[in-house]
């Protein structure tokens, strides 16, 4: 057999060369199309969950601060001078009703006083007996003749004085009594003690303050309104109060003041607060007066980012691309807060991010995680932030 020669041999491998090689190109052509097609997609920065904006009633209210004071307070002093206190019976924060003894003085001097005066209304009670029993019988005498005119007259005028004299022994008397009285300091009305200067062993002079009293226990707060709003304020008007403690509490508009200061321009409002309650004088707040109700496109608060002193949100366009939105808010109420309706096309079809809305910035690609379960807008109980 005639082996083939050596110039055919080296042909052939050239041939199986190329064909192999082309082979290899197109393999590797085919499989770097896809790969370039996936790399240029853009990447999603972030994983994010979306909301819409939902419509609500809402009420409208208007804010306003204010200190909370006693409704009244009643100064409760001595009403005698130069006596020693001897008992005092409660202290700052009791409460107290009507009549109540809060403190007592020595009263010795004045029981002396009464008994004297008692014993000086007997004297005069029988002067005035035997002054009747004279004037009697110089009646019964003058119609005889034994007594003249002028002797019966005397006799008569003397009955006249006896009973007068009795009458301002008796009146005495009833004084000395009222000063007994008054060594016991009364509680003028229902209340609790807000301030106590009484001392045991102190000397009192008369009219010295020894309590206050807050009357009824009763609390105002007492609102300061810019005159161009006092006009939306009306006398029983719902009040939600925040106190510096972080309590909230319920009012009701009692009075608005017929006056405004000239320098602030400024006028009181002053609420009626309820008894009892979490509030104490002293305190600072800040109200709102409900005004009515009106509807309110609202957002979670985590869908709205605060940068350079201006409100975003974020829109979810096509390819989950964000677009960078600036939004004018309103009223917040819980968890919730008002955008102004159609700002910049904001409506209640718009995707928005809610969670992660933070970390974006304008032309970010975003991945949704879920959709959003829709969550209740319609307040509860007007919540204050």
């Amino acid at each position: 057999m005639k082996k083939p020669s050596f110039k055919l041999v080296a042909i052939a491998a050239a041939l199986i060369v190329v064909i192999g090689g082309g082979a290899v190109w197109a393999t590797s052509g085919n499989s770097k199309k896809p790969a370039d097609k996936e790399a240029s997609k853009p990447q999603a920065s972030l994983t994010v969950t979306t909301t819409k904006a939902q419509s609500a009633d809402w009420p409208l209210t208007m804010s306003a601060n204010g200190s909370i004071a006693a409704w009244q307070e009643a100064v409760v002093g001595s009403e005698l001078g130069g006596l020693q206190l001897a008992e005092v019976r409660v202290n700052v924060g009791d409460i107290v009703k009507r009549g109540q003894v809060l403190a007592r003085f020595t009263n010795d001097s004045v029981e002396a006083q009464v008994a004297q005066q008692k014993a000086e209304v007997e004297q005069a009670r029988a002067a005035l007996s035997e002054a009747d029993a004279n004037a009697e019988r110089a009646r019964t005498l003058a119609n005889s003749g034994a007594l003249s005119g002028q002797q019966t007259t005397q006799y008569e005028v003397a009955e006249r004085s006896a009973k007068a004299k009795l009458m301002s022994a008796q009146a005495a008397l009833d004084m000395q009594q009222i000063r007994l009285r008054q060594t016991q300091v009364l509680a003028p009305d229902d209340g609790v003690i807000s301030s106590r200067t009484a001392t045991v062993g102190s000397v009192a002079s008369q009219g010295q303050e020894l309590f206050k009293l807050i009357r009824q226990n009763r609390l105002e707060w007492r609102a300061e309104v810019n005159a161009t709003d006092l006009l939306q304020i009306k006398v029983g008007q719902a009040v939600k109060l925040k106190v510096t403690n972080g309590v909230v509490v319920d009012g009701k508009v009692r009075m608005v003041a017929p006056t405004v200061d000239p320098l602030t321009r400024n006028g009181l409002v002053y609420v009626d607060l309820p008894v009892p309650g979490s509030a104490h004088a002293g305190m600072f707040g800040t109200g709102q007066f409900v005004l009515g109700s009106a509807e309110a496109l609202t957002l979670p608060q985590t869908a709205v980012v605060m940068r350079d002193g201006y409100s975003y949100v974020y829109q979810l366009g096509k390819d989950n691309k964000v677009t960078q939105t600036k939004v004018t808010l309103g009223r917040r109420i819980g968890e919730r807060i008002e955008v102004a309706s159609g700002t910049n096309g904001i409506t209640p079809t718009t995707v928005l991010v809610e969670k992660g809305a933070g970390f974006l910035a304008d032309g970010d690609t975003v991945r949704v995680a879920s959709e959003a379960k829709p969550t209740s807008a319609s307040p509860t109980p007007l919540a204050m932030k």
